[in-house]
C-alpha cells in the first residue's frame, strides 16, 4: 500500500540553459513536461505546484516562492507549506521518464528513514526526484539558512535509489530535451549498453 502522501513539483525556474523557454511547458511525447511529472503522482492527496498557474492541471495548487525564480529552496518553502499529508514527493517539472511506479518505489525504500531520492547512472542524488517525510523536511527548512538543495538534504540521509527508465533524467537543454523527445539515451548510456 502506497504512504500517504501529497506531492510538491517545482517548476517556477528561469530555464537559462534553454533560453528562458517555459521549461515545464514544453512537450515530450505529445504533453507538457509538467503534465508528465503530476501525472506520475495520481495517488497523491494534494497537488502543489510552484510557479504559473497551468491549464493542464485542474486539481493543481498553485503557490509561488518569494521572491519570485529564488531558486529551489524559497520554492520548497513556498510548496511545503501546503502540504498536508506524512509524506511529500518533491519533484522538478521536468522528468519526462518518471512514473508512478518510480514514486511508489521510492516511498517504499524510505521505509522509516527521512526520505529516499533517486540516484543517477553515475551515482550522483537527484533532489528533486525524491520523497520525504514532511516532518523531518520541515524542520531541516526551519534550520536551513543557505540556498542549496543539497546543502538542506544531504543531511537528512536518504535512502538513494537507482531505477531503470532514466526515471532522474531531466531537461535542462536543448540536448536534453532533444533526447527526450527522440527517447536517444545519451552516449555515455550508449556505450555501457
Amino acid at each position: 500500500m502506497t504512504a500517504r502522501h501529497d506531492a510538491c513539483i517545482l517548476a517556477g525556474g528561469l530555464a537559462r540553459r534553454l533560453g528562458g523557454r517555459d521549461k515545464p511547458g514544453l512537450r515530450v511525447a505529445g504533453r507538457p513536461l509538467i503534465e508528465s511529472v503530476a501525472a506520475a503522482v495520481p495517488d497523491a492527496g494534494r497537488l502543489i505546484v510552484v510557479g504559473a498557474p497551468r491549464p493542464g492541471l485542474p486539481r493543481g495548487i498553485f503557490v509561488q516562492e518569494d521572491p519570485p525564480g529564488g531558486g529551489p529552496v524559497p520554492a520548497l518553502r513556498a510548496g511545503l507549506a501546503e502540504v498536508t499529508a506524512p509524506w511529500v514527493a518533491l519533484l522538478a517539472a521536468d522528468l519526462p521518464f518518471l512514473a508512478a511506479g518510480h514514486v511508489s518505489a521510492l516511498l517504499d525504500a524510505a521505509g522509516t528513514g527521512a526520505g529516499a531520492v533517486l540516484v543517477d547512472d553515475d551515482g550522483r542524488e537527484q533532489w528533486l526526484a525524491g520523497v520525504w517525510r514532511t516532518a523531518e523536511l520541515a524542520g531541516a527548512l526551519a534550520r536551513y539558512e543557505g540556498r542549496s538543495l543539497h546543502g538542506l538534504l544531504a543531511p537528512l540521509a536518504p535512502a538513494g535509489l537507482h531505477l531503470a527508465g532514466r526515471p532522474w533524467f531531466d531537461c535542462d537543454t536543448a540536448e536534453d530535451l532533444r533526447r527526450a523527445r527522440s527517447g536517444e539515451p545519451d552516449d555515455r548510456m550508449r556505450s555501457e549498453s
